[in-house]
């Protein structure tokens, strides 16, 4: 049996771990191992449940999503890393890609465009 695609989910919004956790249910391949509230707890849970893919908001408590894709690229440089957010200007983009970031979906996303992400940046790894 081939191992599933291991996804963490770092957001604060319960309703976006709902709506990935859904997004991702239909495929037998990718497994949600987790999920967190800012980019803080999301990297102490990076260390334990060992993801392929994080999943990363922007605007987040604590710590942000870019803070966080920057430290993540330091200290966890084989976990791939997809952020979603709802500001998707160019930017913005541009600086989550030099912090490490292999793909940037804008909220709100299709299901079948968040799994061929995943996919896709494992696949360029």
């Amino acid at each position: 049996m081939e191992e599933k695609i291991r996804v963490l989910i770092i957001d604060d919004s319960p309703f976006i771990h709902k709506t990935i956790k859904k997004a991702l249910a239909d495929n037998e391949g990718i497994e949600v191992v987790g999920t967190a509230e800012n980019g803080r707890i999301g990297l102490d849970m990076v260390e334990s449940l060992k993801p392929d893919i994080v999943t990363l908001d922007v605007t987040m408590p604590v710590m942000d999503g870019l803070e966080t894709a920057e430290e993540m690229a330091k200290t966890h440089p084989s976990v791939k890393v997809i952020m979603l957010s709802a500001m998707g200007d160019n930017d913005l983009v541009t600086k989550a890609t030099s912090l490490g970031v292999k793909h940037f979906l804008t909220k709100p996303f299709e299901s079948k465009d968040l799994q061929k992400a995943i996919f896709n940046v494992l696949r360029e790894a």
